[in-house]
């Protein structure tokens, strides 16, 4: 079988909130979708922390996991588990071969975590990932500046936009706000 794939995860932080959201499509190859209602933005952590992910399905499961048990490890710490993972990431062998990324968010901290041991905060407190990625964080860097929508608005109509754009990407949304 090939791999599974095919998402969209956007990030938007504004005025004390923050949104992670993300559409319900996984994709075999280019041209078949497998589910159209897939959860890929899920609460940790006693409810404290969001995550999105994307990426090959098993392989996402398998960081988001892993990022879980860094959270326990660490009293849930956003940053510190969030650099251990990335730090496990890179120099394990098995799950250096994985092929995904993680949105990770808490009241305090947004973060993209990546499998080139990077953990990246947007400056301007919007990100995205997957599939659509680059047309969803374009659509939430538009609506931040040039209007008064909420996190929340502004994350629902760029994964709207994504959706009518990316064949990847569908208009099945998970929304959680912290």
């Amino acid at each position: 079988m090939q791999d599974i794939h095919g998402t969209t995860i956007v990030a938007v932080k504004k005025d004390g909130k923050t949104v992670v959201a993300g559409d319900g499509q996984v994709t075999q190859s280019q041209s078949i979708i497998m589910k159209g209602n897939a959860v890929k933005v899920r609460r940790l952590y006693n409810g404290k922390v969001v995550t999105g992910f994307a990426g090959s399905v098993a392989d996402a499961f398998t960081l988001c996991e892993r990022f879980e048990e860094m959270l326990n490890k660490y009293s849930g710490s956003l940053m510190r588990s969030a650099v251990e993972l990335a730090q496990l990431w890179r120099s394990d062998k098995a799950l250096r071969r994985l092929e995904a990324m993680l949105i990770v968010a808490d009241a305090q901290d947004l973060l993209i975590v990546s499998g080139t041991g990077d953990v990246i905060e947007p400056e301007n407190g919007i990100c995205a990932i997957g599939s659509g990625g680059f047309y969803a964080l374009a659509a939430a860097k538009a609506l931040s500046e040039n209007t008064a929508f909420t996190a929340r608005e502004i994350a629902e109509k760029a994964m709207k936009i994504a959706a009518d754009i990316c064949v990847f990407t569908n208009g099945n949304i998970v929304i959680e706000e912290i």
